[in-house]
């Protein structure tokens, strides 16, 4: 809808358009008229929703601190996921995997050469030597969040600390590319090159996602991607940077059985982190880590 000048602005301020967001949507039409992907105004978040997603991601940082001090070689994957559970209902949240289109677990614990969606079970008994990517995510007020941590169990190789150092290292270096009226392609081809620079390989087909008022909004976010190209960043986005990393080739596939976890196609270990990110008028704001 085409607003005046005197009409109260569309997020929800109070104040009139012309001396709020007027300008904001100028520029961002500009980008648009010169071919680029822009974001809809649906996935630009009010200040009252920054402050529920941010409260969310709260809990979220939590549940994941929760985790650090309890996971060891012995726990199983299933006494993980309760742990996330009650973790976060005392918290009085949801997690938002729980049932998310079937998903049966309220966490992803994935092992070694699972690249992601790994799913919770007894059966599965953590060991000295493990690498395991806990994947929380977090409904708080109606907010969403979502973040993730790698874990060393034990005494862990150095190829598979080595690799965990740089997933660290490329989200460092893709977050000092988030800024308002950039590019996630800047984001994404910082972190492909210093991966690639340092023998690994990045993940094509699963990528980021915006999140906030769901769990899974515009835009979808890859890691090989170029500079200038992708959706432009402005202030009021929230997005993930969680790149997966590989030992091997970036080549994966599904298990079948289950429908959700990938694994390496070469049975090499992968890695990944996540982090949820707002971009503000000078730069970024990480909501959960």
């Amino acid at each position: 809808m085409k607003l005046g000048g005197n009409d109260l602005c569309w997020c929800g301020s109070q104040n009139k358009y012309k001396n709020c967001h007027a300008e904001f949507d100028s520029r961002i039409e500009f980008y648009k008229t010169h071919g680029h992907i822009v974001p809809p105004i649906n996935i630009i978040k009010t200040t009252e929703q920054i402050a529920g997603i941010r409260e969310s991601g709260k809990i979220n940082i939590a549940v994941l601190d929760y985790i650090a001090e309890n996971i060891h070689a012995g726990i199983t994957t299933e006494e993980i996921n309760q742990l996330v559970y009650e973790k976060t209902i005392e918290f009085g949240a949801a997690p938002a995997q729980l049932g998310y289109e079937g998903f049966p677990k309220s966490v992803c614990t994935s092992i070694n050469e699972q690249v992601c969606h790994g799913i919770p079970s007894k059966d599965v008994i953590l060991k000295s030597g493990d690498i395991i990517n806990v994947d929380v995510s977090t409904i708080y007020q109606g907010y969403f969040s979502d973040s993730s941590r790698m874990f060393c169990i034990g005494d862990v190789c150095e190829k598979k600390r080595s690799l965990i150092r740089i997933v660290q290292e490329c989200i460092d270096l893709g977050l000092r590319k988030v800024k308002p009226w950039g590019f996630l392609g800047d984001m994404g081809q910082a972190i492909h090159e210093h991966a690639v620079k340092n023998g690994y390989s990045v993940v094509k087909e699963i990528g980021g996602h915006g999140i906030g008022l769901e769990f899974h909004e515009e835009p979808w976010v890859g890691y090989t991607s170029k500079k200038k190209t992708e959706m432009l960043m402005v202030p009021g986005m929230v997005f993930t940077i969680e790149p997966m990393i590989n030992v091997g080739t970036d080549e994966i596939f599904l298990d079948k059985k289950n429908g959700w976890t990938f694994y390496t196609a070469d049975g090499q270990p992968s890695a990944q982190e996540e982090i949820m990110v707002l971009v503000t008028s000078y730069g970024y704001e990480v909501l959960a880590h």
